[in-house]
């Protein structure tokens, strides 16, 4: 079986806080001026993206998992287990927590949990996320909540491009107003919202908000910090590596001229964010641009980056695929 690089065309998501960046500034074919959402390497039921490229192109990320697993290494588990998005906050996005695999499983209807991350593509200065908050015990995150006191419960961080924020399941959070993320996460689509400005829907009604289930999975004693990735320097790249955790492993590779890349992985993702140059693999070059996404198959093995370029990757650690992908 061809284990060469397969490139994906994502798909889109409306959302009431989206705008206009994901066409800006990647010329997507975006659906509106309220576009928040590029799932970019997708295999949820809320959204799948499609290969674009050889024997498997046309199939979808979900079809690829359920008949192909052998290019994931043979995984386990019910559903693949991580997704690729960028998101285009033009406005705020609610404050909000995600439950983790135990609680999901249990009142998801099977959901995995969602632990994620957020690299800063860019963002307007001043720019700032909700991270994390305040309180000491539920009773008083209940009690603040409850009395509306958002400025002293919630825990505000100015960001920058190039920063990066890992978000554990339980960990309340919000993406600010003028900020571009690539986020890593778990495979799920599960948000308990606990504020929202007040803002109305389309039709006019408030959305829904998820008070008892947030405070039930909200994190007490976690302490957020920004991560400071693990650098390497040298043989034509700049590698960071962020979070290397049970549930995905995430890291930068920046090339200046070229340098190679030895996929060890039972899989990894690829996203884009900056730069063009080529990915040659097996005696073929593939183009590729800010904005672009593709997959590193199981065993796909050496490959060669050629350019200026800047792109993300996320994989599993082998050790941890039990717990990622079982649902």
């Amino acid at each position: 079986m061809n284990r060469s690089p397969l490139f994906l065309e994502p798909i889109f998501q409306e959302r009431i806080w989206g705008g206009t960046k994901l066409k800006e500034l990647y010329h997507y074919d975006v659906p509106s001026v309220k576009t928040g959402e590029c799932w970019a390497i997708a295999a949820h039921p809320n959204g799948q993206s499609t290969i674009k490229n050889g024997e498997f192109a046309g199939l979808t990320m979900g079809e690829l998992w359920e008949n192909k697993r052998e290019l994931f290494g043979n995984l386990s588990g019910n559903r693949f287990p991580l997704l690729t998005k960028i998101i285009d906050a033009n406005e705020p996005l609610s404050v909000q927590v995600h439950p983790d695999d135990r609680f999901a499983q249990e009142f998801e209807h099977g959901e995995l949990g969602k632990t994620e991350c957020w690299y800063i593509i860019d963002c307007v200065e001043g720019a700032e996320i909700i991270y994390g908050h305040h309180a000491q015990t539920k009773e008083e995150f209940s009690q603040m909540m409850s009395a509306g006191e958002w400025d002293q419960l919630l825990r505000k961080v100015k960001v920058k491009p190039g920063d990066f924020f890992f978000v554990p399941s339980g960990t309340i959070h919000a993406i600010g107003a003028g900020i571009l993320i690539l986020e890593t996460q778990q495979n799920s689509d599960t948000t308990y919202r606990v504020y929202d400005y007040g803002r109305k829907d389309s039709r006019g009604h408030a959305r829904e908000l998820h008070v008892e289930k947030a405070l039930a999975v909200t994190t007490m004693d976690a302490k957020q910090e920004q991560v400071s990735p693990q650098v390497e320097r040298g043989n034509g790249a700049d590698m960071y590596l962020y979070v290397d955790t049970e549930f995905f492993s995430v890291k930068k590779i920046k090339v200046y001229e070229r340098t190679e890349l030895r996929q060890e992985h039972l899989f990894m993702l690829g996203s884009v964010i900056d730069g063009v140059g080529l990915l040659k693999h097996d005696q073929q070059e593939y183009p590729v641009k800010k904005g672009d996404h593709f997959l590193l198959p199981y065993e796909c093995g050496l490959s060669e980056i050629v350019g200026k370029v800047e792109i993300i990757f996320s994989y599993l650690k082998k050790h941890t695929v039990n717990s990622a992908c079982n649902v």
